[in-house]
């Protein structure tokens, strides 16, 4: 009986995980026709022109890329003639401070945007198959939003492994951080591909360091290797695992009656896992020489580089789009984070195991902070948020998901709360963003929380209709 019963909760369980699922399908799949496909930034260009050049010119020269979207007056912003049309590298290319991460991952969208373009074609329509037209731009941008969905789907799975729950969290952090912005108002950008690739590396590390394989190693290698071709600060989040790994050798060498044999089989783990990284990153590696004639990024890009971090703080706190000022629901999930470290709460390993977990994972949150605080436009000028930080969305969906499960009854309805305003603080920025009814620069906090909880609720009618029919006039290129 009691195996019967245990059995049939199991099924219940399963039959709600599955029902839940498919619901959250459906609901991303009906929200498709909100994400805008288009570009817009030069940021979003130089990503694109990765994909384009190497799929129809076989090269890394993008004057061609970048002069079709000047022409066509989508890359007016200041200053981008001047750099990327006149500029010149060391190589005699022009400039492109992206990665080439991206055009990976959208490679899978782009070839059936090709696809849709070349049947258009053959039934009669006037769209080019060339690359640029609207069938690729939308493969890109829809390519966005899956890896946006997936990367909150795989932090779920990352947070129920570990303290359970995560399904509400995971709902709470795309609503109510700029991951959504990114989703559907800028899918060009990185952000989105940042964070599916720093999911997945977070899942990969924690099943990983159950045994420390070779073929665990190999693959963990290959991930984040493919992690910092998308952005390339998101490399310094390997402190975690390389730390993790060196804390368990050393623990295991110590207690092993063969000292010599078991650090030859640590030390043979590591070289594995670095030369896995250093074959997948070769592309990567390859564009840095043939664009800027050496090992690495720009010259103008290590310029903007102050390494004793002097923002910090400011990248923190700041007005100009401190973190916690512009997404508080990433305060309330750092509090998550340092409970996790500090006590070790979880329900699928020990104690002591979450809390090297959570002092990991904090590690590495102020590894971008570090980063993020030293480059000379560490306010993201003209971004939505504080954007560098949405690749850490499957921690943040952790510290909340630990939140939640430590606090009381009474004290979780205020958290529910805080969380609500939270929500809905990131919601009126994005409509406030978006439309252009608030300086883009900085936060003003108090023209800023009347626009959120009384100006959006009394447009949300325009606004709405504005961006179902005339999105156009959403986030407008500003002409110089």
């Amino acid at each position: 009986m009691e195996i019967t019963r245990r059995l049939r909760l199991l099924n219940d369980e399963l039959t709600s995980r599955v029902g839940v699922g498919l619901l959250l399908i459906l609901v991303f799949l009906l929200s498709l026709p909100a994400v805008t496909t288009r570009l817009y930034s030069a940021d979003e260009i130089e990503y694109f022109a990765f994909l384009r050049s190497l799929w129809f010119d076989q090269d890394l020269s993008f004057e061609n890329e970048y002069q079709y979207f000047y022409d066509r007056g989508i890359a007016h912003a200041y200053g981008f003639h001047e750099t990327f049309l006149e500029l010149r590298t060391e190589t005699g290319l022009r400039y492109n401070f992206g990665t080439i991460g991206c055009a990976i991952l959208w490679a899978p969208a782009y070839a059936v945007g090709h696809m849709v373009a070349l049947t258009m074609r053959w039934l009669g329509s006037e769209v080019l198959a060339d690359g640029f037209s609207q069938p690729y731009l939308s493969a890109v941008a829809y390519g966005s939003a899956v890896y946006a969905f997936l990367a909150v789907v795989i932090s779920v799975a990352v947070a129920r492994r570990l303290v359970g729950g995560g399904i509400t969290t995971g709902l709470l952090m795309w609503l109510g951080t700029p991951l959504l912005f990114y989703t559907y108002i800028a899918p060009g950008m990185s952000h989105a591909c940042s964070a599916f690739m720093v999911a997945v590396f977070v899942l990969v590390w924690l099943r990983v360091r159950r045994a420390w394989s070779l073929q665990g190693l190999a693959v963990l290698g290959a991930v984040t290797a493919l992690m910092a071709m998308v952005r390339e600060q998101d490399l310094l989040l390997v402190i975690g695992p390389i730390a993790d790994f060196i804390w368990t050798a050393i623990t295991r060498i110590r207690i092993s009656s063969d000292r010599m044999r078991s650090a030859q089989q640590w030390f043979t783990a590591s070289i594995v896992g670095s030369f896995v990284f250093a074959i997948v990153y070769s592309p990567q590696v390859i564009s840095y020489i043939v664009l800027n004639g050496r090992l690495g990024p720009s010259d103008v890009t290590t310029g903007k580089m102050n390494w004793v971090a002097p923002h910090a703080l400011q990248v923190l706190f700041s007005l100009e789009h401190g973190l916690f000022l512009w997404t508080p629901l990433l305060f309330v999930a750092s509090g998550g984070l340092l409970w996790l470290a500090w006590s070790g709460c979880g329900g699928s390993a020990d104690r002591a195991d979450m809390r090297r977990i959570g002092l990991l994972l904090c590690l590495m949150v102020l590894t971008q902070v570090y980063v993020t605080g030293s480059v000379d436009s560490w306010t993201s000028a003209g971004a939505f948020g504080q954007r560098r930080f949405v690749g850490l969305t499957v921690v943040w969906v952790l510290g909340l998901a630990t939140l939640f499960k430590v606090t009381r009854a009474g004290t979780r309805r205020l958290l529910w709360g805080v969380c609500a305003l939270s929500v809905w603080w990131n919601l009126g920025l994005i409509a406030q963003f978006g439309a252009g009814i608030m300086d883009r620069q900085r936060l003003e906090l108090a023209r800023n929380a009347h626009g959120t909880f009384i100006e959006v609720p009394r447009r949300l009618p325009e606004l709405a209709y504005r961006y179902a029919f005339e999105r156009q006039s959403f986030y407008a290129p500003k002409m110089p």
